[in-house]
């Protein structure tokens, strides 16, 4: 058999600058965010509002993560709305669900 003649080569690529810099914006976003939601989680007394800001504040970080990783931010106002709307939709279904299966506790118990 001959020998097999294969060479690779490694060529370095510049970092993008500008890459980076949106990346360490985005985590900075994400810290804040989480910054406030722990600020909150110590000082408000636990109860619905408590509750209502965590997921609100969940939802902007998962909204703002597809906006930026997954390209949504560019899309089509359509396609962004097709999927915000059935979101919405479902948390207050959670939402709906878990009134109505407390208030059905409370009855039974």
């Amino acid at each position: 058999m001959g020998e097999l003649d294969e060479t690779s080569s490694v060529a370095y690529q510049p970092a993008n600058k500008s890459k980076i810099r949106k990346l360490w914006i985005i985590a900075l976003i994400m810290a804040v965010i989480t910054a406030i939601e722990f600020v909150f989680a110590t000082v408000l007394p636990r109860g619905p509002l408590l509750y209502f800001t965590f997921v609100a504040l969940t939802i902007v970080k998962a909204f703002y993560i597809v906006a930026e990783f997954m390209h949504l931010k560019g899309e089509v106002k359509t396609l962004i709305w097709s999927i915000i709307i059935p979101l919405v939709f479902v948390v207050w279904l959670i939402i709906a669900l878990l009134a109505e299966g407390a208030s059905i506790f409370e009855l039974k118990f």
